[in-house]
């Protein structure tokens, strides 16, 4: 396979043959969203170009929307997303997207070394905190949703039950960024893409 057969629409369709849930394919949409504008700011800091530059994107884009694409079909941490990694080796992907989306686990104990592993891990809860957070405003916007009000949410226990805040200050750690613009970039980004997520 050439390095074409590995682009958003292959990655979208592998994600929609094993992910029947609306939520979690809008989940994975969301991940999208906030990874690759991770990517484009990375290609921006490396001053990439042209190819390089939509490569790079497209690595960050495809791993965010595969990185759950088992999790429908092998929801346990015995199985996810060891499964969904086995079966995207065996079909070709590149193994710095597999490695990421390993590492985006926590219990997987692989370490997360390159910026897109840091970037998936550090978007992953925080665009289902976000989610939620926009779906209890009056308007169900995203454009309604504001850090101060997401700080808050954080705290509240209750909110959002499923959430790891724990990761989502972590991840900003790891990616060396404040947590407050890393909130504000991340809604930004599922901003652009609202229609598409249903926000």
């Amino acid at each position: 396979m050439t390095a074409e057969n590995f682009g958003r629409d292959q990655a979208w369709e592998l994600l929609t043959e094993w992910t029947q849930s609306e939520s979690l394919r809008k989940h994975a949409l969301a991940v999208e969203a906030c990874v690759a504008a991770c990517g484009e700011a990375e290609a921006d800091r490396l001053r990439l170009t042209g190819e390089e530059r939509a490569a790079l994107v497209n690595l960050y884009s495809t791993t965010a929307l595969l990185h759950d694409f088992d999790y429908e079909r092998h929801p346990t941490a015995e199985e996810h997303p060891f499964v969904g990694v086995r079966e995207l080796e065996r079909r070709g992907w590149p193994e710095e997207l597999r490695t990421a989306i390993l590492g985006h686990a926590e219990y997987s104990g692989v370490p997360r070394e390159t910026h897109l592993a840091r970037a998936l891990y550090a978007c992953d809860e925080l665009a289902g905190f976000l989610t939620a957070c926009a779906l209890v405003k009056p308007s169900r916007s995203i454009a309604d949703v504001e850090v101060a009000g997401v700080r808050k949410k954080m705290k509240d226990k209750a909110f959002a039950r499923g959430v790891h805040r724990e990761n989502i200050v972590q991840g900003a750690v790891e990616l060396d960024v404040d947590l407050d613009a890393h909130i504000a970039f991340c809604i930004q980004a599922m901003k652009k893409r609202a229609g598409e997520l249903g926000l």
